[in-house]
């Protein structure tokens, strides 16, 4: 839960034709990447449990995302704001998003479309309301006591800044023992705490949950994340939000022993590239420029933090160009992708589209609700994703400028022109074998039919194409005709 506000900034960019619809004595062993050949994450953030539920057997599946993100499911504290189901109150499986039933449903319908869930964890924090108050459902808090799970003796008090809030990042100490927003810090170096801790994650993972982002984790020491995940009952795929800063004492390396770990310097450096760089310069695109190792690194054009903390990053708003940003992140092989699914906001504390009670409603796309993950450059990507998993990059092209070009060696191609004019009369060498491909950036595959393009590849592995400003073209074995 990022919370420091940047100025944002938005930037108005063309439209690609087509690219928008309307207690363990021993650890389980760490799951340090996605697995299977299905890795890229859809975060249908505060989407509630029915509406995810129909999305991953409609769109999830289908589409071939191997996880989905769903928001924290645990009681919270009440309003209509989003940062609300980051306060938790107590941990039952009971929020403005559904019921512990409603939950568990959603679980078996997106493994049974072959998805994978994984839960956003609140695991640093209790609530931040100073007077207390009752919970979505029905519990009763203060600041510092949860009846029958916490009680004060169970929270950091760290005394400083007048009123034990994070001042200075520079501090290792005060980052991990004071609190982040007036959020009740835990004691997790605890014993209890960590039984606590523990208890609630191993019940999610009896409802059949495959994985947590754990929250805050650059609040918790990484031994105490270690050892909370000593305590599940099974292997889960750990995610650790833990924002890179420069100078600061506390690394995102350091927790890469418990699993992934975000990388936000990559969509801030990938939004410059697009907005005010040039895209040659991604030819080392990741580790080539210091960010984590690619087998531990997670990573986003857009998380729902950055989006509306973050001037520097691209969101829904870029339109076009923020779909080429996400085809590119799906065709490079660095890290785990996330594809962030948005509802419509203008103010930073905006929660979901909700009813009188703030109760989320049922998604309805482009009618209040983003859904990125539906646009059809992006989804079609991750196809793109899928079929090149495991192939390197080679037959890398760029003119210098905004004009670039690669192969997943032997299984895909992906050309992106950001040049502000056409660039015609060029031709392409993929590495590809000859055939028929669908441009799945502008045409949907489907059982051997292309609703868009067709690029013929010849027996030397060549085609020929015109391709408009801010535009692009990709291929891939999987979505070759016939």
């Amino acid at each position: 839960m990022h919370r420091r506000r940047l100025r944002p900034a938005i930037v108005a960019l063309a439209l690609i034709a087509g690219l928008l619809a309307p207690g363990m004595v021993t650890a389980p062993p760490a799951v340090a990447a996605p697995s299977g050949g299905k890795k890229v994450i859809a975060n249908l953030f505060e989407w509630n449990w029915p509406s995810v539920a129909s999305e991953c057997g409609s769109t999830l599946g289908p589409k071939g995302y191997g996880y989905v993100q769903v928001s924290p499911p645990q009681e919270h504290v009440r309003g209509n704001q989003w940062w609300v189901a980051y306060q938790p109150v107590s941990y039952r499986i009971e929020s403005r998003k559904g019921t512990r039933a409603q939950f568990k449903s959603m679980v078996d319908a997106c493994h049974a479309a072959g998805v994978k869930v994984i839960v956003d964890a609140v695991i640093n924090h209790m609530s931040g309301q100073t007077g207390g108050g009752t919970g979505w459902a029905g519990s009763s808090y203060q600041h510092h006591v949860y009846p029958g799970i916490y009680q004060s003796q169970d929270f950091h008090y760290c005394g400083r800044n007048g009123n034990n809030d994070i001042v200075n990042y520079n501090d290792r100490y005060e980052v991990q023992n004071c609190e982040l927003v007036n959020l009740s810090d835990l004691k997790t170096e605890s014993d209890y705490v960590r039984s606590r801790l523990a208890a609630y994650l191993n019940d999610l993972l009896s409802l059949g949950v495959d994985g947590f982002r754990l929250d805050a984790s650059k609040h918790m020491p990484a031994a105490d994340i270690a050892n909370i995940r000593s305590r599940l009952s099974r292997s889960a795929y750990i995610v650790q939000e833990v924002i890179y800063g420069a100078g600061e004492p506390i690394t995102p390396n350091e927790y890469t022993g418990n699993g992934d770990v975000h990388e936000f310097r990559y969509g801030k450096d990938l939004a410059r590239v697009f907005r005010s760089e040039r895209l040659a310069y991604l030819r080392n695109f990741g580790e080539g420029w210091g960010h984590l190792p690619t087998g531990v690194s997670s990573v986003f054009v857009d998380n729902h933090d950055t989006q509306r903390d973050d001037g520097g990053v691209l969101t829904y708003r870029d339109r076009g160009i923020y779909a080429l940003a996400n085809a590119f992140m799906l065709a490079w092989p660095y890290g785990s992708p996330t594809v962030m699914s948005s509802y419509t906001f203008s103010s930073r504390d905006a929660g979901p589209p909700s009813d009188g009670n703030n109760k989320t409603l049922n998604t309805v796309c482009y009618s209040g609700w983003e859904c990125e993950h539906r646009w059809p450059v992006i989804a079609n990507m991750v196809g793109f994703r899928n079929a090149t998993e495991g192939a390197g990059v080679s037959n890398w092209y760029d003119n210098g400028n905004n004009h670039i070009a690669f192969s997943r060696t032997g299984r895909g191609y992906l050309t992106i022109n950001d040049e502000g004019s056409a660039i015609n009369g060029r031709s392409y060498y993929t590495g590809l074998p000859a055939g028929r491909y669908c441009d799945i950036i502008h045409g949907t595959f489907t059982n051997g039919t292309c609703s868009g393009p067709v690029i013929t590849v010849d027996a030397n592995g060549w085609f020929a194409a015109n391709i408009p400003a801010h535009d692009a073209i990709a291929l891939h074995l999987n979505a070759r005709l016939p």
